[in-house]
C-alpha cells in the first residue's frame, strides 16, 4: 500500500497530471467540483498516468479540498 498526496485544480482548460515526487503529484480536470465527478475524473486520470487499474486506487482524505491522499493498493 502507497499513500500519495494530490493537489487538484477543477474546472481547467486541459487535463493532465504532473509529477513533483514520487508521492506527490498536480492534478487538472476540466470537471466541476460537485458531486464527486471531479474525485472520480482525478482518480481515473491518475490511474491512467500510473498504468494501473482504477479499482487499485482510492481516496483516503480530502474528500472537498484541494488537496487530498490517495491510497494507491499493490
Amino acid at each position: 500500500m502507497k499513500f500519495i498526496q494530490v493537489k487538484v485544480t477543477t474546472k481547467a482548460k486541459s487535463e493532465g497530471v504532473e509529477e513533483i515526487s514520487p508521492d506527490m503529484y498536480k492534478v487538472r480536470t476540466t470537471e466541476a467540483p460537485e458531486k464527486g465527478k471531479a474525485n472520480a475524473r482525478v482518480t481515473e486520470l491518475l490511474s491512467k498516468h500510473l498504468n494501473i487499474p482504477r479499482y487499485k486506487i482510492y481516496l483516503k482524505s480530502g474528500q472537498t479540498s484541494r488537496d487530498k491522499i490517495f491510497v494507491i493498493e499493490d
